[in-house]
């Protein structure tokens, strides 16, 4: 059992019916910002892997919001990294996107490109 089992994910169909029903949630991008800025999942906001435990209660200062988080692809290990920090903060409702972006493009859904928009 890895210490990823624990980690509750949700589905690439699940993901598009909370975007497509304007559910009130964080979807974090947590790879550079330069794999953002080439494209994302729309409505995402990027905060790489290394800069979550500064930004994150910046940003979320309610620990039972929901946060959803994905990285580039299911071999990607930077999301499930962020899922189980967040946890380990004391966020109580994180969900690991564990297909990433990639799953998301290949399933022909729409993506963005662009710089970080900064709150």
């Amino acid at each position: 059992m890895s210490e990823n089992d624990d980690i509750p994910s949700i589905s690439r169909s699940e993901l598009k019916e909370k975007i497509d029903r304007d559910d009130d949630f964080e979807l974090i991008e947590v790879l550079p910002s330069e794999d953002f800025e080439e494209y994302h999942i729309p409505g995402a906001i990027n905060i790489p892997g290394n800069e979550l435990r500064d930004a994150v209660p910046n940003r979320i200062s309610h620990r039972e919001r929901e946060i959803v988080v994905y990285c580039a692809d299911s071999s990607c290990e930077a999301s499930p990294r962020a899922a189980r920090l967040l946890l380990d903060m004391g966020y109580t409702n994180v969900r690991d996107y564990e297909g990433g972006k990639e799953d998301w493009r290949d399933g022909g859904l729409p993506v963005e490109s662009g710089p970080v928009q900064h709150a």
